[in-house]
């Protein structure tokens, strides 16, 4: 299949490198002002404690002392609050929301952090009154509050106002090539305000002489090509406007575009709109449905990432020791190197480079792609020592500092047997939604599969992890898989 064909070079097209220059600039913007505005927000609120409250309770003016709770608020807590904005998901998307998102947001992240640190900084002060708990609450909040949103709400309005003059511009696609098409095209280019699509080209559905937004903008081709097309051109986003009798290939074109790291919109049909089935966060710009394929909250995507860093780091120092054993352990088995480094399949069909502590003969699979079996005459014995507990996998987790890899998900595949997998089950791509694993659902519960056979059996489990993914989940499988390696069930 032509989609797991691509050069990995295709793959780091998917978000052109100014484009990814810019929105790592545009969150450090706000990462910055956000430290500002906490700092801010509590030297302000320390100085109201010290002039306003203070005094009620001693009956003498309380000089204003630099002390260590003074600086502590002032240096380390707006570095929770980064945290904590993180973790909502505020820093995702910068250039795509509104200031009305951001009074909505602020205001519910401000609140919510303000209760903690009421509880567990505030709440033990000195009072003279219970009057005093409600002035320290809503003067720490209005003052982090404000001070939050002005420049969120200038930032945020820059940007709308450079993307509404097409200064920031969105590579986008569409999909569709006749009437359809043409209206939506047609809508997007009048726009008094731009929506920022910057629109490269169409791919048409089915074949025809002559396509009605070919007058317009160039046919990038058929949709069978789509995967290849998209990462060639560093496409941000796809617009899908097909004609009604095109309808019948909406559902593949949406699962196939779901494996690409891109932002899918639709042109809502009249019965959609009935029905109440259409969203849309524009008012002024063309009516578009977005098509969503988040599995997880914001909040939990981060913290699931979070938790992959802190606990690879932690496990590749913890075991040091054992590294240095089985490093040795490899060089005495047999002739070769160390690390045993092999191309796999990620998410959005991006290509990576596995690592692990080689368990075979050096070169066996000079014949060709061949899955490993029970008893396998290529593993060295030292070898069956190590896969029988997983160590073979421990530089998995560099992989994962590289951000290729999470703790769990979907163990990944070489293209040689996603190809051999995808002709009897189509569904098996599905698994590219989401970054693949060290473990699985599926290798906890069905273990290493030896043939296509056995991938397909085990595949179940993967689509049902995606179906049901969560930070509770992930712990689970990784409880049972720490059983698996101590009982040496690994094989």
């Amino acid at each position: 299949m032509q989609l797991f064909a691509i050069h990995e070079s295709y793959s780091r097209k998917s978000l052109p490198l100014a484009c990814m220059k810019n929105h790592r600039k545009q969150r450090l913007l706000y990462i910055v002002f956000d430290y500002l505005a906490a700092s801010a927000a509590w030297i302000l609120f320390y100085i109201f404690r010290k002039i306003q409250i203070e005094p009620q309770v001693f009956g003498i003016d309380v000089p204003i002392a630099l002390g260590p709770r003074f600086w502590t608020g002032a240096i380390g807590l707006p570095l929770v609050w980064i945290v904590f904005y993180y973790f909502t998901g505020f820093y995702n998307n910068v250039f795509r929301r509104s200031r009305l998102d951001d009074l909505f947001r602020t205001f519910m992240t401000s609140i919510q952090g303000v209760i903690v640190i009421f509880f567990l900084l505030i709440l033990d002060d000195t009072i003279l009154n219970y009057t005093n708990y409600y002035s320290l609450f809503f003067t720490l909040f209005l003052l982090h509050f404000t001070l939050t949103l002005i420049p969120r709400m200038i930032i945020s309005g820059r940007t709308v106002n450079k993307v509404h003059n097409r200064e920031i511009g969105f590579k986008t696609v569409m999909i569709g090539s006749n009437e359809n098409a043409v209206d939506v095209y047609r809508d997007i280019r009048e726009q008094k305000k731009s929506s920022g699509h910057e629109i490269l080209g169409f791919i048409h559905v089915r074949h025809k002489e002559h396509y009605q937004l070919s007058d317009y903008i160039d046919n990038l081709g058929g949709h069978d090509n789509m995967e290849t097309i998209l990462r060639n051109l560093g496409a941000e986003e796809v617009i899908i406007a097909l004609e009604p009798s095109e309808h019948e290939e909406i559902g593949d074109i949406i699962n196939r575009l779901s494996m690409l790291d891109v932002r899918v919109s639709a042109i809502p049909s009249m019965t959609d709109i009935l029905s109440g089935k259409v969203k849309s966060n524009t008012i002024f710009g063309t009516p578009l449905l977005e098509v969503t394929h988040e599995l997880m909250p914001a909040w939990q995507q981060n913290l699931k990432q979070l938790f992959d860093i802190i606990i690879s780091v932690i496990t590749l120092i913890f075991l040091t020791p054992m590294i240095v054993f089985l490093v040795i352990g490899v060089k005495l088995s047999s002739p070769g190197p160390v690390l045993y480094k092999q191309q796999r399949v990620g998410r959005y069909g991006r290509s990576f480079k596995i690592y692990k502590f080689r368990s075979m003969y050096h070169n066996a699979e000079e014949n060709g792609p061949e899955l490993s079996s029970r008893h396998d005459p290529r593993v060295t014995r030292f070898g069956q020592f190590m896969r029988r507990h997983r160590l073979d996998e421990i530089p998995n987790f560099i992989n994962v500092l590289k951000g290729e890899m999470s703790l769990v998900g979907p163990r990944p595949e070489r293209a040689y047997f996603i190809e051999k997998i995808t002709r009897r089950a189509p569904h098996y791509i599905h698994l590219q939604k989401v970054k693949p694993g060290i473990t699985s659902w599926g290798q906890v519960k069905y273990g290493y599969a030896e043939n296509v056979d056995e991938m397909i059996k085990r595949l179940r489990y993967d689509i049902l992890y995606i179906e049901n993914m969560s930070l509770f989940v992930d712990l689970k499988i990784l409880f049972y898989t720490a059983i698996t390696i101590i009982r040496g069930r690994g094989v």
